[in-house]
């Protein structure tokens, strides 16, 4: 398993265990163990427009892996300071987001299916759905340097 930090935040691409043999391809997770959480809740996105977006939300809790399980579609990513975009399309690769970053999904090619890995049961109240809010909570949860602004 092979793990890139993505520098927003503690964001990484994970390539998930996959075993290969001549009846196909077989990729692991496992919660707690593959993902430093264990997997509360299970969803996926199929039959989205391209032009469609998707997620424009933080979480303050909730821990996440996707994956996409056919096609491709790009997650945008902000920690508060910085932003990033990763493109997701094999299902041997997941992206790993933490709590307090802000994504958004766009650009789902025909067919595609996101998979999506939650550390916990659906709970309205963590979500940021106001992109402005986020950027508050964000930056002020993080220590400032003396003398520096956040």
């Amino acid at each position: 398993m092979t793990v890139t930090e993505s520098g927003v935040g503690a964001a990484r691409t994970i390539d998930l265990q996959t075993f290969t043999d001549p009846r196909g391809r077989l990729s692991v997770v496992e919660g707690g163990r593959h993902l430093p959480f264990e997997i509360r809740r299970v969803y996926y996105l199929y039959d989205v427009p391209e032009n469609a977006l998707r997620g424009a939300h933080g979480h303050r809790r909730l821990q996440q892996l996707i994956i996409a399980m056919h096609g491709r579609f790009t997650v945008h990513l902000d920690d508060g300071f910085r932003r990033l975009a990763v493109t997701l399309d094999h299902p041997g690769q997941g992206l790993y987001i933490a709590p307090m970053t802000w994504r958004e999904i766009i650009g789902f090619s025909g067919g595609a299916v996101a998979l999506v890995l939650a550390s916990d049961h659906y709970d309205a109240d963590d979500y940021f759905h106001d992109y402005e809010g986020f950027l508050l909570e964000a930056r002020a949860a993080v220590p400032r340097p003396e003398g520096g602004r956040a």
